[in-house]
C-alpha cells in the first residue's frame, strides 16, 4: 500500500490553516473590469482558484478586507463587487455581478500577466443576504464549483429554493446567537442538492464576520467578532482548497470536529422556527 505524502505547505492538514498561508498578497481595485469593488490575490501563480465574495445588507466591501487578504495568501484570488448595497438592494442583482466578476477576473490577467484565474476553478462566498445571493449565483451557473455561506439570509428570488438547484458542494456557517437571519442558513444547507456541510458557530452574532465599526452594528445590535472571523477564514480557506485544488487530504478533516463549532446532521429535521423579528423583516423585505 502506497504511502501517502507527509503534511506540507503543499499538501495542508487542517491545523495549517488556522495560520496565513505562504503567499505574498496584493490588493487592487475591481473597477477596471467594470464593476466597483476590490481584488485580492496572491502576487503571483497561474491557474488560480477565483473566489466571488458577497457583502452582506448595507455593508461596505472593505468590512471583510481581511478574511479576503486571508484566502489570498492560501494562492486563492478573491474579488468583491461592491454593489446592490442600498436599503432594497436586488438580491439577483448581486449574483449576477458575482458570476460577472468571476468571469472578467479569471479570463483576464493580474499584475502584468503574473497573475491569471482558472474558469474551471471557480467558486462563491457571501455573508448574510450575500450568502443567499451566493446560492443564486451557484443556482444559475454551472462553472461555480464550490459555495460558502456564513449567517446567509433569505432572499428574493428564494436562496432556499434555489439551493435545491445547486449541485456544488457547500459548506454553510450559522451563528449560534445570530437573531436576525435565524434559521434561513440551516434551511439553505438542508435544501441544497449537492452535498453540503452545515456547521454553528458558538457565540456567533449575524454580524460577527464583519471588520471594525459600522453604524449597522449598533442599529442590528451585533457586534464584530474576531473569533468568528478566525473560524470562518480557516474553515473556507480549506474547503475551497479541497474542492478546487488537488488537495483530498482535506476531506476527512472536513467532516470532523472543529474547536468552537458544532457539526449539524443536514438529515434531520428541521427544528420549528421561532416568531419573525423585526430586523430580519427589514433585511428580507427587498425586491428582486
Amino acid at each position: 500500500m502506497a504511502r501517502r505524502p507527509a503534511p506540507s505547505i503543499k499538501r495542508p492538514t487542517l491545523e495549517y490553516f488556522r495560520y496565513r498561508g505562504p503567499h505574498r498578497v496584493a490588493t487592487g481595485d475591481l473597477a477596471p473590469t467594470g464593476l466597483p469593488g476590490l481584488v485580492f490575490a496572491p502576487t503571483s501563480g497561474r491557474r488560480l482558484p477565483v473566489v466571488a465574495f458577497a457583502h452582506g445588507w448595507l455593508q461596505p466591501v472593505d468590512r471583510y478586507a481581511d478574511t479576503m487578504r486571508y484566502l489570498a495568501s492560501w494562492g486563492i484570488i478573491v474579488v468583491a463587487p461592491d454593489t446592490q448595497r442600498g436599503p432594497i438592494p436586488s438580491h439577483q442583482g448581486l449574483a449576477f455581478d458575482l458570476s460577472t466578476a468571476l468571469r472578467r477576473v479569471a479570463t483576464g490577467s493580474l499584475a502584468g500577466g503574473r497573475v491569471r484565474g482558472d474558469l474551471r476553478r471557480l467558486a462563491v462566498m457571501g455573508h448574510s443576504i450575500g450568502g443567499g445571493a451566493a446560492m443564486l449565483a451557484a443556482a444559475k451557473d454551472d462553472a461555480i464549483k464550490a459555495v460558502v455561506t456564513v449567517t446567509a439570509a433569505e432572499t428574493r428570488p428564494s436562496a432556499i429554493e434555489a439551493a435545491g438547484l445547486v449541485e456544488a458542494p457547500s459548506l454553510h456557517l450559522i451563528g449560534k446567537s445570530d437573531n436576525i437571519a435565524e434559521s434561513d442558513g440551516s434551511r439553505i444547507a438542508r435544501s441544497c442538492t449537492g452535498p453540503s456541510v452545515l456547521r454553528v458557530v458558538k457565540g456567533s452574532g449575524h454580524l460577527g464576520l464583519t471588520e471594525g465599526k459600522h453604524w449597522t452594528n449598533t442599529f442590528m445590535g451585533v457586534e464584530s467578532d474576531q473569533k468568528v472571523q478566525q473560524i470562518t477564514r480557516m474553515l473556507a480557506s480549506a474547503f475551497f482548497l479541497r474542492h478546487l485544488t488537488d488537495n483530498p487530504q482535506l476531506a476527512d478533516e472536513m467532516e470532523d470536529s472543529v474547536r468552537g463549532t458544532e457539526l449539524i446532521d443536514t438529515t434531520e429535521p428541521e427544528p420549528a422556527p421561532e416568531p419573525v423579528g423585526v430586523v430580519k423583516d427589514a433585511v428580507a423585505d427587498t425586491v428582486e
